[in-house]
């Protein structure tokens, strides 16, 4: 099965975003703002993004899910765009602020099925938790 090379953009969003079963607000505003933002989303037509998340749904829910999403999003993109997919994985990740251990496993597995050098990976997490830095507040 091969899909649009923004569909397994999404897809990568989408798959962190519902790692630890709670698709939150802020992910989903960044997943939008993304889609809307992003030169790689020039072309694609954000009425879109709905009909695309539930089809990533219904193939995560399906019988080995995990392991057929994965191997869609990797034959659908190219390897230019790879890191690109893991960047957007470390955004939607950073967007919630406290990622919790099943969307850091996931990030992990993102790296290894994309064939992502530890170093690059290592530089795109930085850069999200740069982007994403807030001050504390003071009481």
């Amino acid at each position: 099965m091969m899909i649009s090379h923004h569909a397994a953009l999404i897809y990568v969003m989408v798959m962190v975003s519902a790692a630890d079963g709670n698709m939150t607000d802020p992910e989903l505003r960044m997943i939008g703002e993304i889609v809307n933002f992003l030169p790689i989303f020039r072309d694609y037509d954000p009425e879109l993004l709905t009909r695309t998340t539930a089809t990533c749904a219904e193939i995560l829910d399906s019988d080995d899910g995990l392991n057929r999403i994965l191997e869609v999003i990797k034959a659908s993109l190219p390897p230019k765009l790879r890191e690109t997919a893991y960047a957007l994985a470390c955004d939607v990740a950073a967007a919630d602020r406290d990622p919790h251990r099943e969307v850091m496993r996931l990030l992990e597995l993102f790296r290894h099925r994309l064939d992502i050098d530890r170093l690059a990976a290592a530089a795109i997490e930085r850069g999200a938790m740069a982007r994403f830095a807030i001050l504390p507040v003071h009481a």
